[in-house]
């Protein structure tokens, strides 16, 4: 089973995505751990890689897409949670062309919907573990023992420097604008489903596992 997480930046994707990687076996394709960990490979797709970063310049849609074909090759059968890609219409037809290279199909979409305002809320409080990438709020589920993951023991929190108000506003434009057409793509391909993504995490875990039968 191959699935997209589609929804704006802090609607709980990633949450979900390590849900399922536990529960189902399935692999998380995330493009950000996917570069980071070919970077630091020393294959020739990962020379390219930091050949470009350093550079300070944006990774190609061709790499990125080659990084997803590798993992596709070694696929173990349980399938992939595609997350934060794509967010184009012009990655959507990549991916799509892709899977059907492979002999895979996209077996469903799940669009995790969200209040703008509420999720401006959930963002400025979020910080997670730097070992294990469990994911915390300040209000609504801070760790047990202030500094230490519940999850793994780890000590090294992470807040993302771009996780305030005035930085989510720029980042949910820029997916208004190039991600959210998305949505209309799959629905017209009848691969979309919403879940309610400002639930409680148990609830969008029973939404998606709903939509996935």
């Amino acid at each position: 089973m191959n699935i997209i997480l589609l929804g704006p930046p802090g609607a709980g994707k990633g949450t979900q995505a390590r849900r399922l990687v536990e529960e189902l076996g399935m692999i998380q394709l995330s493009t950000g751990d996917m570069l980071r960990e070919a970077k630091s490979s020393g294959t020739e797709m990962g020379l390219k890689v930091a050949a470009v970063m350093d550079a300070g310049e944006l990774v190609t849609d061709e790499i990125v897409i080659g990084l997803i074909d590798e993992k596709i090759r070694s696929d173990t059968g349980a399938g992939f949670i595609f997350d934060g890609f794509p967010r184009t219409l012009a990655q959507a037809d990549a991916l799509a062309e892709l899977l059907s290279r492979n002999g895979a199909t996209l077996d469903a979409v799940i669009e995790m919907r969200v209040d703008d305002a509420a999720l401006v809320k959930r963002i400025s409080g979020r910080y997670t573990c730097g070992t294990c990438g469990e994911v915390y709020h300040d209000e609504t589920r801070p760790s047990a023992v202030d500094g230490v993951c519940d999850n793994c023991g780890g000590t090294d929190m992470k807040r993302r420097a771009d996780d305030n108000a005035d930085a989510l506003k720029t980042r949910l434009m820029e997916y208004y604008k190039k991600t959210s057409p998305l949505i209309g793509y799959y629905y017209a391909k009848g691969d979309l489903t919403p879940v309610n993504g400002l639930a409680d995490i148990e609830d969008v875990a029973k939404s998606i596992k709903l939509a996935l039968r």
